[in-house]
């Protein structure tokens, strides 16, 4: 039965893989390697808030890579994911403002942990503004 959706799914021309659920970023847009994470950090322009610091460069793949992190100095697990979470839901309500060709890195802050999305949210569009990402 599966394989009968997969042939007719195909038939119409789409492809198998499933879009993005919800907030999720996709994983071949996202940063993993520590030295993209470095080559911002030390080359890219930077804007910081009580809650959040954003790091942008230019790139020249032609799309967005986002990159996420929160240091230990945050809290334990709980507080790490949630300031995670926090960030990634609201730059997925940005995402689509955002110009091509960029990395972007956002590290989380202790009081990002405390606050809503919709603040975090402010911020980001602030501090992307600010580094002309924003279209």
């Amino acid at each position: 039965m599966c394989s009968d959706n997969l042939k007719q799914i195909k038939a119409m021309g789409c492809s198998e893989t499933p879009l993005p659920k919800g907030n999720e970023i996709v994983k071949s847009n996202t940063l993993k390697e520590n030295k993209d994470f470095r080559r911002l950090y030390y080359r890219g322009k930077s804007a910081a808030s009580p809650c959040l610091v954003t790091y942008v460069m230019k790139n020249r793949s032609g799309r967005v890579r986002v990159g996420i992190t929160s240091g230990k100095k945050i809290g334990k697990a709980v507080q790490r994911n949630r300031a995670r979470r926090v960030i990634r839901a609201a730059f997925s309500e940005l995402e689509g403002r955002i110009a091509s060709g960029c990395d972007i890195v956002f590290v989380a802050r202790t009081k990002t942990t405390e606050v809503k999305m919709q603040k975090v949210l402010e911020d980001m569009e602030k501090q992307l503004a600010l580094l002309g990402v924003i279209r």
